[in-house]
């Protein structure tokens, strides 16, 4: 791992966002962003500021797999995200700061690739986990892109030709959480991330992951009302869509459209507690929110949710 790059970092870091100024009054605090930003992208500089507004003195760390901004951006379309979250675990282990533990919020992508560092690593141990429009579940297309933005329609357009194939599996983020419900034992076998951090692949689990994401205090699921950008949208809650095939009791499941959508309770992820979730959820540690609005239009939104989840002594 580039660990000499990350110490140089975490320098530049510590005057972005203030370390010299921390306190102990507050909990620490990790960002992930999402996808088509970077880590101190003015958008990211300013969500920094405004906690620190509300938690003066907060100790913020902003995840990145590379300094370069524009590198950094690239990073979230192009890269093998499970390289990506070892990567992040091995810089997040080495910032003095979040020893004693931290809370952390993922924006989008960022969100699933936090949960991904609780299973897989959590030391130093994340409190409160906050994800916004994650794609828990996968999603059924391939995220469309701003205008002009050709670094993501070219990444687009070859995820969507050949979701899972072999380079794009290892080298498309977006690929990595693709989870066709026309197509689920191409995806098993085929995908190595999503299908890793969810424990679908019965010869492979790993119990490990399950304790580690029960260990948590609270892991808040944000929706967004209008989002058409992570489809399904419910992916932020656990939900995903049916397999064409299947039939469940009205009860069971959401209708939106002409697709049938299994709820979080409803998925043999929860039911057989491949990860831990139900058990987190019946200790009282699943919180469910929505943001009014498309894909990451937070608005103030996030301004309740910073102040009831993060900061604590």
């Amino acid at each position: 791992m580039r660990f000499s790059q990350t110490l140089y970092s975490l320098c530049a870091f510590s005057a972005i966002y203030g370390a010299a100024s921390s306190t102990k009054a507050h909990r620490p605090l990790v960002l992930w962003h999402g996808l088509g930003d970077s880590h101190s992208s003015p958008g990211m500089l300013e969500f920094a500021s405004l906690i620190k507004d509300i938690y003066p003195g907060i100790f913020i760390h902003s995840v990145f797999i590379e300094q370069d901004l524009e590198k950094d951006r690239r990073a979230g379309f192009y890269g093998n995200v499970n390289d990506q979250v070892e990567f992040v675990a091995d810089q997040i282990s080495a910032i003095p700061e979040l020893t004693g533990g931290f809370d952390a919020i993922g924006l989008s992508q960022g969100g699933q690739f936090l949960r991904a560092y609780v299973e897989r690593y959590n030391s130093p141990p994340i409190n409160n986990l906050i994800t916004f429009g994650a794609q828990h579940m996968g999603i059924s297309d391939i995220p469309p892109c701003r205008p002009y933005d050709f670094l993501c329609q070219v990444a687009r357009r070859t995820a969507k030709s050949t979701v899972y194939g072999d380079w794009v599996q290892k080298n498309l983020v977006q690929a990595q959480y693709f989870r066709d419900p026309t197509n689920l034992d191409t995806y098993l076998s085929a995908n190595h991330f999503l299908t890793s951090i969810n424990n679908e692949v019965p010869e492979s689990r790993n119990h490990t992951y399950a304790s580690n994401l029960a260990s948590l205090n609270k892991l808040v699921l944000v929706l967004f009302t209008e989002d058409k950008t992570a489809v399904p949208k419910e992916s932020a809650w656990f939900g995903s869509e049916a397999e064409p095939s299947l039939r469940f009791d009205e009860q069971e499941v959401i209708t939106a459209a002409d697709k049938t959508l299994i709820p979080m309770r409803h998925q043999p992820l929860y039911l057989e507690d491949w990860i831990g979730l139900r058990r987190l959820d019946e200790k009282g540690g699943v919180d469910f929110d929505a943001c009014v609005g498309e894909h990451m239009q937070m608005g103030d939104c996030w301004e309740r949710l910073v102040r009831k989840y993060v900061g604590g002594p």
